[in-house]
């Protein structure tokens, strides 16, 4: 079993790479983007797990990403993004 799953896994990797696509797009990986201290824009997120005004946790694909900072708000929210705006301190990845 473990063998299939290895070809689907470098086939997908073979036409990601043939084709040249973005891995957001691709693997559905979490994208951040920051605009000095002050605004995260996020996509491809799965759900706001905690929201408080000194953290934001959010799950994403593979991973858990916590905000931390000073009076952070969630700005908007779609299914496919989101914008953080307050004084960002860390951005931390959990597994």
């Amino acid at each position: 079993m473990k063998k299939r799953t290895n070809l689907t896994s470098d086939l997908k990797n073979s036409v990601v790479k043939a084709f040249d696509l973005p891995a957001d797009l691709a693997y559905g990986c979490v994208m951040l983007s920051v605009t000095g201290q002050s605004e995260l824009f996020i996509e491809n997120y799965r759900g706001i797990l905690e929201y408080k005004d000194d953290h934001i946790r959010i799950q994403a694909k593979g991973c858990r990403v916590l905000v931390i900072g000073k009076r952070l708000e969630v700005e908007y929210y779609t299914n496919e993004e989101m914008k953080i705006k307050g004084c960002i301190e860390q951005i931390l990845y959990e597994n």
